[in-house]
């Protein structure tokens, strides 16, 4: 079964050929896939190996962890599978164990380029109902 690890700390622009002659000189049957970004393309600055064998694992941490790459300090551990990883439920203000907290119902405006006659612009609508409960708050309060 192979080891997945976490290959973190990349520097924004590096060379794949030369992260992978580092992996080479630790051992045979690493393969590294960066992680980048969906909308540009970029990488995000870290990505995942895949390790044919447990003893080799354990070296590439071992010999690469902290190690210089590109002027940043590699950071490489084993990587949680994804499964385990929800089952501890990191979502902020989620405790182990406890159910997801649905999130809050946000009424989004839809952007219109046109704007009708006599009807606010769209893109302000949001802001338009702040300003009018403001305005009911403080008549109130008068």
């Amino acid at each position: 079964m192979s080891v997945r690890l976490y290959v973190g700390n990349l520097p924004q622009s590096f060379d794949a050929k030369e992260l992978d002659a580092l992996f080479a000189s630790v051992g045979e049957g690493i393969r590294f896939k960066a992680v980048q970004d969906r909308e540009t393309g970029a990488g995000r600055g870290f990505g995942f190996a895949n390790v044919d064998d447990e003893k080799v694992a354990d070296a590439v941490i071992e010999q690469l962890n902290g190690r210089d790459f590109g002027g940043n300090a590699l950071r490489i551990e084993r990587s949680e599978r994804r499964d385990e990883r929800r089952s501890n439920d990191r979502r902020p203000g989620g405790a182990p164990g406890t159910p997801a907290v649905a999130r809050k119902a946000v009424n989004k405006v839809v952007h219109r380029d046109s704007v009708e006659e006599g009807a606010p612009d769209p893109r302000w609508a949001g802001e338009l109902a702040k300003l009018k409960n403001l305005l009911d708050n403080q008549k109130a309060a008068v």
